[in-house]
């Protein structure tokens, strides 16, 4: 029973990203909004990471 859940809710939700993609690929404000954003975000975590001071975790 696990199984057939498990594969029907997979299937559902590649059927819904494939119309999703579908859809979003075709308007291309959309992808200079998502490359921007990607960037914006992708930036901060390096800043952060970068400032980050806090000590390294050293397996014992």
């Amino acid at each position: 029973m696990q199984v057939t859940i498990g594969i029907t809710v997979n299937c559902v939700v590649m059927l819904a990203a494939g119309t999703i993609a579908g859809f979003l690929g075709e308007r291309p404000a959309w992808l200079r909004i998502q490359r921007y954003l990607m960037g914006t975000v992708l930036t901060g975590l390096a800043v952060h990471i970068a400032a980050d001071r806090s000590k390294a975790l050293v397996p014992a």
